[in-house]
């Protein structure tokens, strides 16, 4: 998103609250906000659906010379879920880890409590004719992953449709 007035339409709500948010969670929960949107990628639709991080515990250091210590993510979840993910902790450890990019995360504590879902309303993806559609299907085909192709598609789709409304 850019700061031009000039440009016409409308900027998605998330974009100026993240940038307002994202200070405050990282105070106050240790956390960031893109973790708290892309948790259902991180650890998979099933356990993302039913569980949600709430806070980073970071390690008092006693002097700023003591070695770095990862933290303790505590996730929140319900039911038959904190069963699975104490099952799960080390494969959530290190996908936490890959999607922010070092060892941030060293364990989990699990907090059994009613998990409030947000309200996602999925965007639909914008029309594009059948001979752009065979073509992205054709460019994708290759690939033996369903998620990635379908995902690649949704993806060409979406450039295709930003580049037509220019």
């Amino acid at each position: 998103m850019t700061n031009d007035r000039s440009k016409k339409g409308f900027w998605p709500l998330a974009d100026p609250a993240a940038g307002i948010l994202d200070p405050v969670l990282r105070k106050r929960a240790g956390i960031t906000i893109e973790l708290v949107q892309s948790w259902e990628e991180v650890v998979g639709p099933d356990l993302g659906q039913q569980s949600r991080p709430l806070k980073l515990l970071w390690p008092r250091r006693a002097h700023e010379d003591d070695p770095f210590q990862p933290a303790t993510l505590i996730i929140a979840c319900q039911g038959f879920t904190a069963m699975r993910m104490s099952h799960e902790t080390g494969e959530i450890i290190s996908r936490v880890n890959a999607f922010l990019g070092f060892a941030a995360v060293g364990r989990i504590k699990i907090e059994q409590k009613p998990v409030a879902l947000p309200i996602v309303k999925r965007r639909e993806l914008p029309p594009v004719d059948a001979t752009t559609r065979a073509k992205i299907s054709h460019s994708v085909e290759n690939i033996e992953d369903e998620n990635l192709r379908e995902a690649l598609q949704k993806l060409g789709q979406s450039i295709h449709a930003e580049k037509n409304r220019r």
